[in-house]
């Protein structure tokens, strides 16, 4: 999360205090690279968080049986260190940086993002176009299959529940993942798969900063709210403050 946002966000805020809208093109090639590589890692994680809620929904009993804290990190581990983070992101780069650019240099965006540098090629780039989104399909299919299969175990699970209460419990553990899954991957493959007559700056901009910047954002927020103890150490955090006041 902290490096999707400090790929992006900063030039973004340099550029709009100092009322200029530069960057360099190896900046801009190394900012796309290192976007791409924390996005398909944000991915993977949310997938090995969708696993989590699956154990601790459909298979309660074996929760500390598959997914105790060596597990737990040797998932995140994975997710980090697999190649196809990497791979993902040279690819995308480098298919992307090797067209030529004579359309102008302004991206009508904040960042660099792959639509929106195409934009600038004045060559043919409908099949690298289909070389991208195939690549990024074949990557990601695994992911969002898995994502829909375990949410349909969990809401199987959940309506099989008798008691209100339980069932109000184990929605309430598995919907801001689900809803923070949903709003990355659908204005992700908005962003990307748009035609471009449905194309305006205003929409662009929209939707690049609700897939690159709002989960992100309010991952670890949603995620660390839910934890007790931070709870109670804000709670006394703030209660001192208003007491010395």
């Amino acid at each position: 999360d902290l490096g999707s946002i400090c790929t992006t966000v900063p030039k973004a805020m340099h550029n709009s205090l100092w009322d200029t809208t530069t960057i360099s093109y190896s900046g801009c090639a190394a900012q796309l690279f290192f976007f791409v590589f924390f996005i398909s890692a944000e991915y993977f994680l949310l997938t090995t968080m969708c696993y989590d809620r699956y154990v601790s929904i459909c298979k309660p009993l074996h929760y500390g049986t598959f997914l105790g804290s060596r597990a737990c990190a040797h998932m995140a581990a994975a997710a980090w260190a697999s190649a196809q983070c990497f791979l993902n992101a040279l690819l995308h780069t480098a298919n992307t940086f090797s067209l030529p650019l004579c359309h102008g240099n302004a991206l009508g965006q904040f960042f660099c993002e792959i639509p929106q540098i195409l934009k600038l090629s004045c060559s043919k780039s409908h099949l690298r176009e289909l070389g991208l989104i195939a690549v990024s399909a074949y990557l990601g299919l695994g992911c969002f299959v898995f994502i829909v299969f375990s949410y349909v175990q969990i809401f199987r699970a959940v309506l099989r529940i008798p008691s209100e209460q339980g069932r109000h419990k184990a929605f309430s553990t598995c919907l801001p993942h689900l809803a923070m899954v949903s709003l990355f991957l659908s204005t992700a493959a908005f962003a990307h798969l748009k035609p471009p007559s449905s194309s305006s700056p205003s929409l662009d901009l929209s939707v690049s900063v609700l897939y690159s910047v709002v989960p992100p954002a309010l991952n670890p927020l949603i995620y660390s709210l839910r934890n007790q103890e931070l709870k109670a150490a804000v709670r006394r955090l703030i209660t001192g403050q208003l007491q010395k006041h």
